[in-house]
């Protein structure tokens, strides 16, 4: 998210005294990732971050595996995941390989008894159903339907939720989360082609303050390891920070789809990239408008990766039998596409409504026990006549 923000108080310069009214030293912290060479910021804390009173424990949050390695085509029904109060407890993964893990979450309480940081992973939240406030130490966020909240490893945060109905589609990246470089020029600004601007992200205002010593529990993900950790200060005590780390928001109802004389292929419609999966936006749209144009995708294979598309809301024009939350996977090395009679009745039509999220990995996916309770078991078969 490579543009510069700076929200509170700094200093002038960099690494130099930053005195507190009473004359004491704020605290800098170096918000960094790739080593020194990522985006970064520098955070002014009242009290140095690093106060750890107990280590209360662990356990593992490893997906468990059911199928490791898989040339179905598969269909989940996301809204069986059963709701859950406890935010985390409600993640449930599906879809995993080395690069990326896929998890939907319903949960029912906001994120308030205690801080999370995920120390591996990039996590890049959409939200399906619900609305709040993504609070973080950097500040915070007001976020709604079809928002992707996009936050950066190592971000400590809460979620205040505005009510119990909540449905989450979150993708775990250990590959930093960019915006696509066809997008930018050199000096990292979108360029007048890409489908989305500056204006469209949301970046963290009202900074809570904390000033606050005691007993603080905050929950670290390394490693596949869930850790307590028991910090003696309030973590929300950053006083101001600026650089180009740091989470945002953006709506999947901005992003501006691209359109042409025939079917554009799936690139157009991409959101984010790393180097190992892209995830891409498909909003509604006019359809293509050559005079003898089809409409519905022609048949593709995937040969170099697994194709996970999570259905949000409106007609999906190529599938039949498809219902908001589920998700399609469709392996690497087979041939998919259009449902018996999506292909003719695709012919003539004008606009689509659907609204979903594809991430395309470039490793084959392994399918959870949590997946296999979603799974229909016959949506391999649903191209017979």
């Amino acid at each position: 998210m490579p543009f510069y923000r700076k929200v509170g108080k700094i200093p002038h310069k960099r690494h130099t005294t930053f005195k507190k009214e009473d004359g004491s030293l704020h605290y800098e912290q170096l918000f960094g990732t790739v080593g020194f060479d990522g985006m970064s910021s520098l955070l002014y804390h009242l009290h140095r971050p690093t106060i750890v009173k107990e280590i209360l424990g662990q356990k593992s949050v490893m997906p468990e595996i059911a199928v490791e390695k898989n040339m179905h085509s598969r269909r989940l029904v996301g809204f069986d995941v059963k709701p859950e109060d406890d935010f985390l407890d409600s993640r449930k993964p599906v879809l995993t390989n080395s690069d990326v893990t896929i998890t939907l979450a319903a949960p029912k309480e906001s994120l308030k008894d205690y801080f999370y940081k995920n120390a591996d992973q990039d996590e890049v939240i959409f939200v399906h159903k619900g609305s709040g406030v993504l609070r973080t130490f950097l500040g915070n966020i007001k976020f709604g339907y079809g928002d992707y909240l996009v936050i950066p490893r190592g971000m400590i945060y809460q979620i205040d939720f505005d009510t119990e109905d909540n449905r989450l589609f979150i993708v775990e990246s250990n590959h930093p989360i960019y915006t696509p470089k066809r997008y930018r020029n050199w000096f990292g600004q979108l360029l007048e082609h890409s489908p989305y601007c500056e204006r469209d992200f949301r970046t963290p205002e009202d900074l809570e303050t904390h000033d606050e010593k005691g007993e603080f529990l905050m929950k670290i993900k390394k490693e596949g390891m869930l850790y307590d950790f028991v910090y003696g200060t309030h973590p929300f005590d950053v006083v101001g920070w600026d650089g180009f780390n740091y989470p945002y928001a953006i709506s999947i109802h901005d992003f501006e789809p691209i359109t042409g004389r025939v079917h554009q292929p799936p690139p157009v419609h991409q959101q984010f990239e790393t180097s190992a999966f892209v995830i891409c936006s498909f909003v509604p749209r006019l359809y293509d408008y050559h005079p003898e144009s089809i409409p519905a995708p022609y048949n593709h294979s995937n040969i170099d990766s697994d194709e996970v598309l999570y259905y949000v809301d409106g007609d999906f024009m190529s599938r039949n039998d498809i219902d908001a939350g589920h998700i399609s996977l469709h392996p690497a090395g087979i041939p998919h596409g259009p449902h018996p009679g999506a292909y003719e009745r695709s012919v003539g039509q004008k606009e689509t409504e659907e609204l979903a999220v594809m991430v395309d990995t470039f490793k084959p996916l392994m399918i959870t026990d949590e997946a296999m309770k979603l799974d229909d078991g016959k949506y391999y078969k649903s191209w017979i006549e």
